[in-house]
C-alpha cells in the first residue's frame, strides 16, 4: 500500500465519493469540495484517483488546493509506456491480466444477448477478474461510487508495489507525474493571461482587420498572397498553399530548392526578394488561419485568459503537452501574453538542461564537472580544443544522432573525452535499433518497438536507424521532462502562499503569474526550488542545473 495517509476521490456526473480511513462519503459535487478541503486541512493525505482530469477537476474548479496525489493513469503510463490508460486497462495490467481479454463495452444491440453475461448489479469485477464491461455507465449510479473509489485505491497500491520493485526512483517519479497531472487541471482552470487589445493588434498586423463577410475574408487572403506574387511576373496565379506550385514559382525566380521547408529557404533570403516575402507570408498565413480572430474568440474567455486542454505526458518520452496554442503560439503573438493589472510574470527557463541531464543519467564524472560552469559548452570546448560553437554542435549532435558534417569530427573528440556519457547514448541507440525497451532516469518505460511499428525491427535499416535516434534522444529528453515536472511541482508548492499561479509550462520554460509585490520573492523561490528538485531527482549527483529567471510584464520581454 502507498505509505502515509491516503484518501481516494472518485467523481461520476454530479456526484463524488471520498474514501478515507475506511469510511466513505458519497456527496453531490457542490458539497464534495468542502469535504475534500476539510480532509486536506486536517491531514493533507495523498489523494488517489483514476485520472485527475475526471476525478479531481470538480474539486480543483472549486479552488480547493490539493498538495499530494497518486494518479492511476499517469502511474500506468510510467510503468508500461504509451498513452492508453483507461481504468479497464490499468486494472487489468495491475492484476496481471492480458489486455486482449478486457471485455468489450455493451453496444446496445442484439450481439449483447450472445456475449458474456454481466455480473450482478452490485459487483464491479466479472468472473474473469476484469472490470465489468459496462463499468462506464455502472459507475454513474451513486451507490456504486464507493466500490469505484476503492478499486482505484487497490490499483494504486499494486502500482506502488510494482514501482518500488522496478526502480528506487520510480515511485517518486509517479508522485511527481501525478502532481503534474493535477497541475494540468489547474492550468486549464486558470488559463494564460492575455492583453486582448494588444493580441488583436498583432493578429490584425498579420491577417488584416476583422472580416465582416466571407468576401472580405477572401479579399484579405488575396492581399496577403499578392505581397509574394508581385515579385515574380507571370506567376500571379500560383497557389501559395501548394508546395509543388511554390517550388515552380521559386524556380522561375532562379531559386532551385529540393523542398520549401523554412530551414531550406532561410539561406536564400538575400538571393531573391520573393524568398523573404514567402517566409513572411507563411508567418502571417499561420496566424490568419490558425491563430486569428476565430482562435481568439473561441479560446480566450471574458477574463482575458487563453485556455486549452493540458496533458502531463505525451505518450512517448513523457513531455507535457497543451492545445489551443499554449505550446506553439507564434513568437509574433508573444507580446500579447501580458500580466494583468497588479500582477507580474516570473519567467524561468532551464539552461542547457539536456546535456546536464546527460551528465546525471550517464554518471560521467568528467562531463559532470563541466556543469559547474554557467555555460557548459565553454569547458567542453576547452577540453576538446575547439571553438565553443563547435562543442555545442557536437554535444547536441550526440543526443540527436547527427553524425555528418562538422558534428562528425567533433563527436570523435567527445567520445574520447567523455566515453561514459557517449557510451550511454550509443547503447540507447543500439537498443532502439533492435526495438528493445528503455527506461528514463526516473524509470519511465520507453517501448521503442512501438515507434514506427509499421515494420518490425530488423526489416528496414532506415526505420531501424530512426528508432535508434528516437531512443537516443528519448532517454535524455524523457529524463529532462521528469526533472522539469519535479521542479514545477516544487514551485507550485513553495510559491502558493505568495498568491502565485503557474500559468504556462513550455518544455523547459516556466511562467508564473504573481502579485506584483511578491514577484521578486517568487523569483528567488523558483531558483531555490530548482536546486531542491534537482538534488532529489538526481540523488545528489554532482551536477549543477541553472535557470534564467526574470520578472517581466510581457512574455516577449524575456531574453531568448
Amino acid at each position: 500500500m502507498i505509505p502515509g495517509p491516503v484518501a481516494a476521490l472518485a467523481v461520476a456526473g454530479d456526484v463524488g465519493a471520498v474514501v478515507h480511513e475506511g469510511r466513505c462519503e458519497v456527496l453531490p459535487v457542490e458539497r464534495l469540495a468542502a469535504e475534500v478541503a476539510r480532509l486536506e486541512a486536517r491531514q493533507q493525505p495523498r489523494w488517489v484517483w483514476w485520472a485527475a482530469a475526471s476525478d479531481a477537476a470538480p474539486v480543483v474548479r472549486a479552488r480547493v488546493h490539493l498538495a499530494r496525489a497518486w494518479d492511476v493513469a499517469e502511474a500506468h503510463r510510467l510503468l508500461h509506456g504509451g498513452w492508453e490508460a483507461e481504468p479497464a486497462r490499468c486494472w487489468a495490467v495491475a492484476h496481471g491480466l492480458p489486455v486482449d481479454g478486457i471485455p468489450t463495452a455493451p453496444a446496445g444491440d442484439l450481439f449483447d444477448l450472445v456475449g458474456p453475461a454481466l455480473p450482478p448489479d452490485d459487483v464491479l469485477v466479472d468472473d474473469g477478474g476484469y472490470l465489468r464491461a459496462d463499468h462506464h455507465g455502472w459507475v454513474r449510479d451513486p451507490g456504486h461510487l464507493e466500490q469505484w473509489a476503492r478499486a482505484a485505491l487497490g490499483v494504486a497500491g499494486l502500482q506502488y508495489q510494482a514501482a518500488v520493485a522496478s526502480s528506487t526512483r520510480l515511485a517518486g517519479t509517479a508522485a511527481s507525474e501525478s502532481a503534474a497531472a493535477l497541475l494540468c487541471v489547474e492550468l486549464e482552470r486558470d488559463g494564460l493571461p492575455l492583453d486582448r487589445a494588444r493580441t488583436e493588434e498583432l493578429i490584425a498586423a498579420a491577417a488584416g482587420p476583422r472580416a465582416a463577410t466571407p468576401a472580405d475574408e477572401e479579399a484579405a487572403r488575396r492581399t496577403r498572397d499578392s505581397l509574394v506574387l508581385r515579385h515574380v511576373q507571370g506567376r500571379e496565379s500560383t497557389d501559395l498553399r501548394n508546395p509543388v506550385q511554390v517550388r515552380e514559382l521559386l524556380a522561375a525566380a532562379g531559386v532551385d530548392v529540393p523542398s520549401t521547408r523554412k530551414w531550406v529557404l532561410e539561406p536564400y533570403r538575400q538571393v531573391h526578394p520573393v524568398v523573404d516575402a514567402l517566409l513572411t507570408w507563411r508567418r502571417d498565413e499561420r496566424i490568419a488561419t490558425t491563430y486569428g480572430y476565430r482562435w481568439l474568440d473561441a479560446n480566450v474567455g471574458d477574463d482575458d485568459r487563453l485556455r486549452g486542454r493540458w496533458s502531463a505526458c505525451d505518450g512517448a518520452a513523457g513531455r507535457m503537452t497543451a492545445e489551443n496554442g499554449l505550446h506553439n503560439l507564434p513568437a509574433s503573438l508573444r507580446p500579447g501574453v501580458a500580466a494583468h493589472a497588479g500582477y507580474r510574470f516570473v519567467r524561468a527557463d532551464l539552461g542547457q538542461v539536456e546535456p546536464r541531464v546527460l551528465a546525471v543519467v550517464s554518471g560521467d564524472v568528467a562531463f559532470a564537472s563541466a556543469t559547474a560552469a554557467d555555460d557548459l559548452y565553454a569547458p567542453v570546448a576547452l577540453r576538446l580544443g575547439v571553438e565553443r560553437a563547435v562543442a555545442k554542435v557536437a554535444v547536441l549532435a550526440a543526443m540527436y544522432g547527427q553524425r555528418s558534417g562538422a558534428a562528425g569530427e567533433a563527436l570523435r573528440g567527445l567520445e574520447s573525452a567523455y566515453p561514459v556519457a557517449m557510451g550511454l547514448l550509443d547503447r540507447a541507440y543500439a537498443a532502439g535499433r533492435r526495438g528493445e525497451p528503455l527506461h528514463t532516469y526516473g524509470g519511465r518505460l520507453v517501448p521503442t518497438g512501438r515507434f514506427l511499428a509499421e515494420r518490425p525491427p530488423g526489416t528496414d535499416p532506415a526505420l531501424d536507424a530512426a528508432r535508434g535516434r528516437f531512443a537516443r534522444n528519448a532517454v535524455i529528453q524523457g529524463s529532462a521532462a521528469e526533472l522539469f515536472k519535479a521542479w514545477t511541482a516544487t514551485v507550485r508548492a513553495t510559491t502558493r502562499d505568495l498568491g502565485a499561479e503557474v500559468v504556462l509550462c513550455l518544455h523547459d520554460e516556466l511562467l508564473l503569474h504573481v502579485p506584483a509585490d511578491a514577484a521578486d520573492e517568487a523569483a528567488r523561490r523558483v531558483d531555490t526550488a530548482l536546486g531542491d528538485a534537482a538534488r532529489r531527482w538526481s540523488g545528489g549527483a554532482p551536477v549543477r542545473f541553472v535557470a534564467d529567471t526574470s520578472v517581466i510584464d510581457r512574455w516577449s520581454d524575456a531574453k531568448d
